[in-house]
């Protein structure tokens, strides 16, 4: 199992803390830069309230055995899913959190402690899902975390919606960077996920994350350090995905593990779009994994089509994936 050394991590935390607390009291840390104060009662596009910045609402922390398998390992991922989100996307599979809010409130030392009991569960890593709109607490809970004995890399699972800024705050903190990369133009964002700016917003975000940590490291197969970017292919090619490609490769990125996913069926709110309204063919798929290959991308993780119904979880349960 890979460890990190928990006294180094808690040094970076606070330092970073200072910084954090002023980039969310006039909240800054994503493409909406919507300067609500999120150490007060200010709610954002993301309709996410921190309260005194102390509180976070998640709805599950569980061992999650879906990840990629680097991040799986043997004990499974210490997966903590935060509720809200910053993009709230019409085909969210994990609509009953993103835009519902589904979780609880609670204090950072109590998401500390989620972390410690994923910990004792044997968690290859703690990986936080959609955490950006309550960094301030779920820092403060790594740290809380760290002076407990928290010795498991962090992955930052994230919709790729993030400022440079933050990505630099986290230096450190963060071991293993888990961005979707989900658009490559401005007019499917907008209207997918109502962020004509994503493209440059998460393409700045990931090179930061690429220049933070490099390629990925593993120890004893599970992941250490380093990046994973994910990119859900969309129908009609709505998500870009030969663009993405051709846009890594020109920023010499050949080297990062891709996770191409072909797990898209159409969720929430899909059927307002018809370009999107359907699942992803095989077609589509193999085409895609084929270009990936013959532009050299050496670390390609694919997905069978089958996949889509295994991934769709429901968080009315305590086990979300649980079948």
């Amino acid at each position: 199992m890979a460890r990190v050394d928990p006294k180094e991590k808690a040094k970076h935390i606070q330092a970073a803390l200072p910084g954090l607390r002023a980039l969310v009291s006039s909240c800054r840390v994503c493409g909406r830069a919507c300067g609500v104060d999120r150490l007060g009662a200010g709610l954002g596009y993301c309709r996410a309230n921190a309260g005194d910045g102390d509180h976070a609402r998640w709805s599950a922390a569980v061992l999650h055995f879906g990840e990629e398998p680097m991040l799986v390992g043997r004990g499974g991922s210490g997966t903590v899913f935060f509720s809200h989100c910053n993009l709230r996307c019409l085909f969210c599979q994990n609509w009953q959190i993103s835009h519902e809010g589904e979780g609880r409130l609670g204090h950072f030392s109590e998401l500390a402690r989620a972390f410690m009991d994923l910990q004792a569960q044997g968690a290859e890593n703690i990986n936080l899902v959609t955490p950006t709109q309550y960094i301030y607490p779920a820092v403060q809970a790594l740290g809380l975390a760290c002076a407990q004995g928290l010795n498991l890399p962090v992955v930052y699972n994230t919709n790729g919606y993030d400022a440079v800024e933050l990505v630099g705050l986290l230096d450190g903190i963060v071991d293993i960077w888990l961005p979707d990369l989900k658009y490559m133009e401005s007019a499917p964002a907008a209207r997918h996920s109502r962020a004509a700016d994503y493209p440059e917003v998460a393409q700045a975000a990931v090179q930061a994350m690429w220049r933070q940590t490099g390629p990925l490291v593993l120890a004893d197969g599970a992941a250490r350090r380093g990046v994973i970017i994910r990119h859900l292919v969309l129908p009609e090619n709505q998500s870009g995905t030969f663009e993405f490609l051709l846009w890594l490769k020109d920023h010499d990125m050949t080297g990062v593990t891709l996770s191409l996913m072909s797990q898209y069926s159409p969720q929430f709110r899909a059927a307002e779009c018809p370009e999107i309204n359907r699942s992803l063919t095989p077609k589509e798929y193999d085409d895609v994994v084929d270009f990936a290959a013959s532009l050299g991308f050496e670390q390609v993780l694919t997905q069978e089509m089958a996949s889509r119904a295994v991934y769709l979880p429901d968080f009315e349960k305590d086990e979300p994936f649980r079948q």
